[in-house]
């Protein structure tokens, strides 16, 4: 067969038939691990597989479906619908009556609306069929809380680099795959390394570098990659675990760690003035008063982008990321934000003392608003005098500063501020 004859992409060419061709995934499949003992013991269960793209959930369920010798049917819920779920239903009604066992693969079953998923429920509860599910959204939200009852969740792994160069590696010696093709093993870790866990994304690279040469070189596979993809999906998981890590670094005062996520998230796509927004919620919440110009820095990187715009605006966000990572750390505020919250709803009607209510008539004034107020540049130590909270609150400490940064002044002041207040509060 010609090398260029029309034939299935080299991806299907090579999909796994049995559970040894399988790579990767040793949590579920490894011995003694939860897949593995289904099929060790003849037995499958309904299930949805949750993982990346390229992960190999389409391969598992097919392997899964021949370990018991079912019968295998499958649709994309991209393009089906409740009547071509009926016709699957019909089949495995059939099928039972001669005995057989029908697994149903339904491919993005996330896309399913909640009366598509609810429409699945019948045909689990009864055995009809075995339903192995496949997402790439998470399943906690994708998922109605009735069919995640009764399909466990799996959740499936990228694939380790090692994996897909032994991929590779196959793909050069089976007779299905590409035989009579060198590659140099450089270039094979590099399609491994840029394939961002994806087994279909390493072999359809292999495949193309070979429709443009016999030999691939490394230098060949860096000219097809062109601009590197930075696999990120701006609305998902992979996103929002990108925007966690980069917080995390921050407030774990790794700078080099949060400029790495900032850049895979900037080469991703993800707009900048939300990640700014989430510099700036970094600024109160993690930095807080232990460096009081971090709020002011990531408020002009925010000023300075919208001014510039992209990519010369870019070293704003660069500036305000390892300006913030660098500083001090503090959540003092963040906390003092809790308990003032917790306060308030403990005590909604804490009546607010007279000295300090606001008195724009002459009626609150006879009634007693604002009298005896000490206004502090007048009457310092008559100010400590005065109550500022009810007397079911007296006492009450909800700012505590932490250790480092400017706050380490603030807790000697705050601590002599605290002392004065009970000393005036104190009878006699």
């Amino acid at each position: 067969m010609s090398l260029f004859a029309p034939q299935p992409p080299l991806a299907e060419r090579l999909r796994p038939r049995r559970l040894e061709e399988l790579v990767g995934q040793e949590h579920l499949l490894g011995p003694g691990k939860p897949l593995r003992r289904m099929v060790d013991a003849g037995r499958l269960s309904s299930a949805i597989l949750w993982g990346p793209p390229g992960a190999g959930k389409t391969s598992l369920a097919r392997v899964l479906a021949a370990s018991v010798s079912a019968r295998f049917a499958s649709l994309s819920a991209v393009n089906a619908g409740l009547s071509e779920l009926r016709a699957v239903a019909k089949e495995a009604e059939h099928a039972r009556t001669l005995g057989q066992t029908t697994v149903f693969f339904l491919d993005e079953i996330h896309r399913f609306s909640r009366t598509q998923q609810d429409a699945l429920l019948p045909m689990l509860e009864t055995g009809l069929l075995i339903l192995i599910g496949a997402t790439t959204e998470n399943p906690s939200f994708a998922l109605t809380p009735a069919l995640r009852s009764r399909a466990p969740i799996y959740a499936l792994h990228p694939l380790e680099p090692a994996h897909l160069l032994a991929l590779l590696q196959s793909a050069l010696q089976r007779p299905e795959g590409l035989p009579g093709v060198s590659a140099e093993p450089a270039a094979l870790r590099k399609i491994a390394a840029v394939a961002g866990g994806d087994a279909r994304r390493a072999l359809s690279l292999l495949e193309l570098a070979v429709q443009t040469a016999s030999d691939v070189s490394e230098l060949l596979v860096g000219e097809l990659l062109g601009r590197e993809d930075f696999a990120m999906d701006r609305s998902g998981d992979a996103f929002y675990d990108l925007v966690s890590a980069l917080h995390k670094s921050v407030r774990g005062c790794h700078v080099d760690a949060a400029l790495y996520y900032l850049a895979r998230l900037l080469a991703g796509g993800a707009d900048p003035l939300y990640l700014l927004r989430r510099l700036i919620r970094m600024a109160t919440e993690d930095v807080g008063l232990a460096d009081p110009a971090a709020l002011r820095v990531a408020l002009e990187a925010h000023q300075a982008y919208t001014v510039l715009g992209s990519p010369e605006g870019d070293l704003a966000l660069v500036q305000a990321t390892a300006y913030l990572a660098l500083a001090p750390k503090s959540n003092a505020l963040y906390r003092a934000k809790q308990a003032a919250d917790q306060a308030a709803r403990s005590y909604p009607a804490a009546p607010v003392p007279r000295g300090l209510r606001n008195a724009p008539t002459a009626l609150l004034a006879e009634q007693g608003n604002a009298q005896g107020y000490a206004y502090y540049f007048d009457d310092p130590e008559g100010s400590f005098r005065q109550p500022y909270l009810a007397p079911d609150l007296a006492g009450l400490c909800l700012f505590e500063p932490g250790s480092e940064g400017w706050e380490q002044r603030l807790a000697s002041r705050l601590q002599e501020l605290r002392r004065r207040f009970r000393a005036t509060a104190e009878p006699g």
